[in-house]
């Protein structure tokens, strides 16, 4: 899979196990973005995924990188579940952001899942950060409000709040695969 936006100065591509070595750096830059934010003063830019686990999910067939040039400028780490796509990381550097590369790397992955026969695409984020729930609800998710019928983004959630995130502030979100 390899496409490039109207303008043509970004591509999408499946990503290979190389990748995983500018992986961190780019996750490092995006997350300054929550440095400021209230109520995240335990964040740690630093937390990255590591490796090896960027490598499993990487194997699994469903994880895109973008490229502006021959410089990565983003990428989104996706793992299934049973018969849903579940997206862990999705992070551009921020001299590359308000080019439709993040917004690209989620359709690519949405039309992954339906050609790949998933029923929904998952994820957790933000509630009230403007590029994350807002961002993620103008691409057609919905905030999951009954985690009860979704055990496996409840417990998700629980995770986040054992790793000091604050509550109110998260939530789960789901599109369904026509």
């Amino acid at each position: 899979m390899s496409r490039a936006n109207v303008s043509g100065d970004w591509s999408l591509r499946l990503a290979r196990p190389q990748d995983v070595d500018a992986m961190p750096a780019i996750e490092r830059a995006a997350a300054e973005l929550f440095m400021g934010e209230p109520s995240l003063e335990n964040f740690d830019p630093d937390d990255t995924w590591e490796p090896a686990e960027l490598r499993r999910f990487i194997g699994k067939g469903h994880c895109l990188v973008s490229h502006v040039g021959e410089e990565m400028a983003g990428f989104l780490v996706s793992e299934p579940f049973g018969r849903e796509l579940h997206i862990w990381e999705m992070d551009v550097l921020p001299r590359f952001q308000k080019r439709g590369i993040g917004a690209g790397l989620v359709r690519a992955s949405q039309i992954d899942a339906r050609n790949s026969g998933f029923r929904a695409i998952t994820l957790t984020t933000f509630r009230d950060l403007p590029w994350n729930a807002p961002f993620y609800a103008r691409l057609g998710f919905e905030e999951v409000t009954a985690l009860d019928a979704h055990p496996r983004l409840a417990g998700e959630l629980a995770n986040e709040a054992d790793d000091g995130f604050p509550m109110d502030r998260r939530c789960a979100m789901i599109q369904f695969i026509d």
